[in-house]
């Protein structure tokens, strides 16, 4: 497909001609080159290639961890690539939910309390609510109740991801970005986390997963193809 073709404006994310290049040594990276695309809105969609070919880099512009050198990325109607200061935390805080490889949680805050954590960042006054709704999300990603209050080095791996998705969900997101979700996982347990994500996509939310793994890709309903930071291919589940 062509990298030139503009995005429609009906996605829930659209990049327009997006291009990020790093500095490595005397070399330049084409990390993201070029990229033009729409996210449908309620849709799972595996972002997939191989490492190194710009999924990463990709994700972090949509989440506004990392600013386009050029081109256009609105979500939900907002110009993400000119956000800056109060404007972008509050679009990080409130419109997307990170769901990171290594879990990135808090070491020394219990399950509840991670979970908790983006409530208080927005500002939630009442502890009673914020406590109440950690406890609601914890069991719909299925984490038993005796693992709430422990912290990330008592739960294993697949316990601290779903934890982790419980976060991703506490303010209520309309994008989630996963970052190869499963690449610690065993694959039963990388299973049932695919499957978490995929019951979180709805009319109100899309979540978009990068992976190199085709078992993945097989369940998204939109997958886009990446290689050398360049979109290669686009296909409908």
């Amino acid at each position: 497909m062509s990298n030139t073709a503009v995005a429609t404006s009906s996605g829930a994310a659209v990049l327009e001609d997006v291009v990020k290049h790093f500095k490595s040594g005397s070399d330049t990276v084409h990390a993201v080159d070029g990229v033009s695309v729409a996210i449908p809105r309620g849709k799972l969609v595996a972002l997939k290639g191989p490492s190194g070919c710009g999924k990463s880099t990709l994700l972090n512009l949509l989440g506004a961890l990392d600013r386009p050198d050029s081109g256009r990325i609105v979500v939900d109607g907002a110009d993400v690539s000119g956000l800056s200061g109060a404007a972008e935390v509050a679009y990080r805080r409130d419109k997307v939910g990170f769901v990171f490889q290594m879990f990135n949680l808090m070491p020394y805050l219990s399950a509840i309390e991670n979970v908790m954590l983006p409530m208080e960042l927005r500002g939630e006054p009442n502890a009673q609510g914020r406590r109440t709704l950690a406890e609601s999300l914890l069991s719909r990603v299925k984490l038993a109740p005796d693992r709430h209050r422990r912290r990330p080095t008592r739960l294993s791996g697949g316990e601290q991801q779903r934890v982790a998705i419980a976060r991703a969900l506490a303010n209520d997101p309309s994008l989630i970005l996963a970052d190869e979700p499963t690449a610690n996982l065993d694959s039963t347990t990388g299973e049932q986390i695919v499957g978490l994500l995929r019951s979180l996509a709805s009319d109100d939310r899309t979540v978009l997963i990068a992976t190199h793994d085709n078992s993945i890709a097989r369940q998204a309903d939109l997958v886009v193809t990446m290689r050398d930071g360049k979109l290669v291919g686009r296909d409908e589940g």
